[in-house]
């Protein structure tokens, strides 16, 4: 990339976390355009779709996800199926609208964002599977079950997110043995 096509990609990257802190993942694209200093043609050429700039700005949280799942591995199964999911609801009500960008996503393999929600999925299955292994959890217990969970209580979070531990663990108390 160009340095100058590199410092427009940077000042997109800046505004866009910006504007989704501010105004969630609907932010106007034209203003991070303008506020970046570029046109909306140039936003569009680094990022052809709302997803794509969605997740370059989130790509680290996706990635700092990964890491807490890989550390909580080492500790007691049903405690880590906790934090999992907990962590899950931290990422996913960090920024408004991002439970309802992952929703369609989910279901769409040509999204930007599929694969991260792919990935979320995965690590959840094997959390739960270690949590099944070991008794810690009711055996009917899906990853479905958790995804449908953790995002159902995002949704009714994302106003007021000093709720969301208090409802995962109401759900919790009934699934943990």
């Amino acid at each position: 990339m160009r340095a100058d096509a590199r410092r427009n990609y940077e000042r997109l990257l800046t505004e866009a976390a910006a504007a989704f802190g501010a105004n969630g993942t609907e932010a106007s694209l034209e203003d991070i355009a303008k506020a970046a200093g570029v046109g909306v043609g140039t936003l569009y050429r680094h990022f052809p779709t709302r997803q794509d700039l969605i997740l370059a700005v989130l790509r680290d949280r996706f990635e700092a996800m990964a890491a807490t799942a890989r550390d909580l591995t080492a500790g007691d199964p049903g405690r880590a199926l906790r934090g999992w999911l907990l962590a899950q609801l931290h990422h996913i009500t960090a920024t408004r609208g991002l439970t309802a960008e992952l929703a369609v996503a989910v279901n769409n393999p040509e999204s930007p964002l599929h694969g991260q929600c792919e990935s979320l999925f995965s690590i959840s299955a094997g959390l739960l599977a270690k949590a099944k292994e070991t008794g810690a959890v009711r055996p009917d217990l899906t990853q479905p079950d958790l995804a449908a969970i953790v995002h159902g209580i995002a949704w009714s979070c994302e106003s007021d997110p000093a709720r969301q531990e208090r409802l995962l663990d109401l759900f919790l108390e009934g699934v943990l043995l």
